[in-house]
């Protein structure tokens, strides 16, 4: 997944892109009960909506090349069956298609639900080709929409929310391409999955959220990682840094940024008792950045002298979001994370000055479904302004796409089993925000040991958004989700590779939220084996 976050370095950023995890599991008995034929089967509406069309078309598989912007590859696809089948909800005007695509041979008997990234309901045929190459029967849903950076549809011809579309994306769709994905499997092979699972990361992480809180019954397991919950919130927290900037007409320049956090790591590394390049926990490091005042440091061969302004700009978009009283309205950026990921700046003009370069997410959110301005100028936002913008984001959208529902009994009682983890330097999406509704599920359902037994959070110190999905860093959690629901092997622990703050690659078994990692006191630093789950205190 990662690699396909360097169309940031070409200029076009993302909240997530292609999540391909990578399905060790072994494989179950597929075998259909009757011969494989690929032509489109019969499909019974989803409540709410009619079937416009239903087509089946051979594919060869091969090499899949991935559509929109987020591009990629995967390669040895095998043979199969693309079934799509495009729905309406009467009177909306919406065209939905799902895409199951179903391996010629080799199914393993199991269904994979595929989430999306940034404003792209599903998948643009990279995880598709990947589960399909590890042995599943796979569905992704449009919803309607466009690809992750398209927002056309966010305003209708009056210039109002489009409840339909928004209402597709946030919720209905998934779960309408679930119902009608496992119909689909089971018209082609004859008969249904033994085992459904749900994957995804940012967009995809907030689906699978949203079908354990409305849809229980749609998958045994959900694999839900940097999860973009709290929706309604942090989209516009991530305006945060862009407003500090403006507003304190202060634009420090990468490098400078990189001072900051290369510093703050410098200074928390041992928080957790061993200097090992990574920081177990950002929330409990309170380097002050005007530590760093009159620092000296070289940008593209300029010296340049960390100022008062450049302090205060990083203390603010460390600390997050606040009304003009002090009133703290969400988590900001953790340390250790990439700042100008959300702190973008223009190319230099001809005399030199920059602005600010907001991130296309989470400003379309504001410009679009908040304000309902395409020409809101962001540039102009006071803090006071942020404020109520963010209160009337909470107002109008958390039921609609907060995914916050701590409520999840039905998921329970269905016997379904939720797995996630969130890199602690996530630079696009806060890990506090899952941290809290992690422990906002407790207080709603009995304690931490009685959530454990169906949901379980693991948190990867030193990992960037969805970090885990490729060369810069990885886990196995579909193998992990797997053993839970169909072997009743809960994880203790989250085997995983990070990469430190020297970048080099060191192993640790990631732990079970509320545990944390730590040092034995003897054992190679880059090794998992010398290092221990324990349980602390919270704060």
């Amino acid at each position: 997944m990662r690699r396909l976050l360097t169309v940031l370095a070409a200029g076009v950023p993302l909240a997530a892109a292609v999540y391909l995890p990578t399905a060790s599991a072994e494989s179950q008995d597929g075998s259909a009960s009757t011969p494989f034929v690929c032509s489109a089967p019969s499909v019974k509406a989803p409540a709410g909506t009619r079937v416009e069309a239903v087509t089946a078309v051979s594919q060869t598989g091969g090499t899949i090349t991935g559509t929109g912007v987020l591009g990629g590859t995967v390669s040895g696809v095998p043979a199969y069956c693309e079934v799509t089948v495009t729905l309406t909800h009467p009177g909306a005007g919406d065209h939905a298609k799902v895409r199951t695509w179903l391996p010629v041979s080799g199914w393993n008997g199991r269904f994979q639900g595929l989430g999306g990234a940034a404003y792209l309901a599903g998948d643009n045929g990279v995880a598709l080709g990947t589960a399909v190459k590890n042995g599943y029967a796979a569905v992704s849903t449009d919803a309607g929409v466009g690809d992750a950076l398209d927002t056309s549809w966010a305003l209708n011809s009056e210039g109002r929310v489009n409840t339909a579309l928004l209402k597709n994306f946030a919720s209905r769709s998934q779960h309408e391409g679930a119902v009608v994905g496992k119909e689909v499997v089971d018209g082609v092979y004859g008969k249904g999955p033994a085992y459904s699972y749900f994957t995804g990361c940012s967009t995809g992480g907030r689906q699978g959220y949203m079908e354990a809180q409305r849809y229980p019954d749609d998958y045994d397991g959900i694999l839900a990682d940097a999860p973009a919950v709290n929706w309604d919130e942090f989209e516009v927290a991530t305006l945060w840094p862009q407003v500090v900037m403006n507003y304190e007409k202060t634009y420090p320049s990468r490098c400078e940024f990189d001072a900051f956090t290369n510093a703050a790591v410098k200074a928390c590394d041992s928080l957790d008792g061993v200097k090992d390049g990574l920081v177990d926990d950002p929330s409990r490091c309170d380097f002050e950045p005007r530590r760093l005042i009159g620092t000296k440091v070289v940008c593209e061969g300029k010296e340049l002298t960390i100022t008062a302004a450049d302090a205060t700009v990083v203390g603010k978009i460390w600390d997050g979001p606040r009304t003009a009283s002090g009133e703290k309205l969400w988590s900001g950026v953790p340390i250790g994370a990439d700042l100008t990921a959300l702190a973008g700046l223009t190319p230099p003009a001809s005399d030199g000055s920059v602005t600010g370069a907001p991130f296309p997410v989470p400003a379309a959110w504001v410009k679009l479904w908040v304000a309902k301005d395409p020409a809101l100028d962001l540039s102009k936002i006071t803090y006071d302004r942020f404020a109520q913008l963010f209160k009337q984001s909470q107002a109008e959208y958390d039921k609609v796409i907060g995914t916050d529902d701590p409520d999840l009994s039905g998921f329970r009682k269905s016997g379904g089993k939720l797995l996630s983890w969130h890199g602690q330097a996530d630079q696009y999406i806060p890990t506090q925000g899952t941290v809290k509704y992690r422990e906002r599920v407790e207080r709603e359902m009995g304690g931490a040991k009685r959530v454990d037994d169906f949901y379980r959070l693991f948190l990867a110190p030193g990992t960037n958004h969805c970090g885990l999905n490729g060369a810069d860093g990885s886990a196995d959690g579909l193998a992990a989700l797997t053993a839970w629901v169909e072997h009743g092997k809960a994880p203790r622990t989250l085997p995983a590779t990070l990469i430190n703050a020297s970048q080099q690659k060191v192993t640790r078994d990631l732990c079970s939220y509320p545990q944390v990692s730590r040092y034995k006191g003897h054992g190679d630093l880059a090794l998992a084996s010398s290092f221990r789950c324990v349980s602390l205190s919270r704060r």
